[in-house]
């Protein structure tokens, strides 16, 4: 196909095998193999500048996008190989996705132009099947996530902050503590969130009721159960910094033994993936970015 596009280009059988490298005696005989596989006549062959038949232009113009296509495939595998590029499916939780990713996204496509993220969010138990199924290449969620067959990339670590109604007694106080949790009504997630598990092992440690009566599908409804007076919850800090500060004052955040309190973020992968080494650069970009909001502890 390469030659045949030569060809073309030159209307010339000499200068097309000096343009590819090869004899003219070579090329021709390409030429007449491609002619002979395809059953067509490419070439119309006679005295004066060589043309193509109306074949042979067709198949010249598909030849010519099979050979770009060839092209990128060879430059994706160098860029891959040396570090970021192609299409990446990113699995996230929604408690993290939506307070990060924009983020990381705009600092990777200044970076990373050739880099694309599909991302789709999920929560957390939902996300670790969808990675051992093969729906996602690599998922970004809470941690800890267990699996022999998987490779994890600790990012930083997000302050978990008490979230209470305006008008609730612990807002005088600046800083909260375990005891002044003691049967205060807590709101949670659902069980299928990583972040449930924590809020209620630490309900049971400072004798904090964890609401059965409803639990929430988004760090939102917290949020707003939370406003309408129906207990408190704990809300991570990216989420606060992006639906709560500077913002109407019906839900005040205080931190919780001082910022101590927090989940564990991290990148997971399918330890048989032959792109560990470009994931690993990703989980350092997102730490990058991660370092620019002061409350954020990294980690890895």
């Amino acid at each position: 196909m390469r030659y045949l596009v030569a060809l073309e280009e030159t209307a010339h059988f000499r200068e097309a095998a000096e343009s590819c490298g090869i004899s003219q005696p070579s090329l021709s005989v390409q030429i007449k193999t491609l002619e002979e596989a395809l059953g067509l006549t490419l070439v119309e062959r006679g005295r004066g500048p060589v043309r193509l038949t109306l074949a042979g232009r067709e198949v010249s113009a598909r030849s010519r996008d099979i050979l770009d296509a060839t092209q990128g495939i060879l430059d994706l595998s160098v860029t891959l190989k040396s570090g970021l590029g192609g299409t990446i499916r990113l699995g996230t939780s929604a408690t993290l996705g939506p307070y990060l990713m924009p983020h990381v996204v705009g600092d990777l496509h200044k970076s990373h132009p050739d880099l694309r993220l599909y991302i789709r969010e999920a929560a957390p138990r939902e996300l670790l099947r969808e990675l051992n199924d093969g729906v996602h290449d690599l998922i970004l969620t809470q941690l800890p996530v267990s699996g022999a067959a998987l490779t994890t990339s600790r990012l930083f670590r997000e302050p978990l902050s008490v979230a209470l109604p305006a008008d609730h007694p612990l807002t005088e106080k600046a800083m909260l503590d375990g005891p002044d949790l003691t049967d205060q009504t807590i709101l949670s997630l659902s069980p299928s969130y990583t972040l449930h598990d924590q809020i209620s092992a630490l309900c049971v440690e400072t004798g904090a009721t964890l609401s059965r009566d409803y639990e929430g599908t988004s760090l939102d409804a917290l949020r707003q159960m939370v406003a309408m007076g129906m207990g408190a919850t704990f809300l991570p800090a990216l989420y606060v910094k992006s639906e709560i500060e500077g913002r109407a004052q019906d839900v005040i955040v205080r931190p919780f033994r001082g910022r101590r309190f927090s989940r564990s973020i991290g990148l997971v992968w399918r330890s048989t993936t032959g792109a560990s080494a470009a994931y690993g650069r990703l989980a350092q970009l997102i730490r990058e970015t991660a370092g620019r909001f002061p409350d954020l502890v990294i980690e890895g």
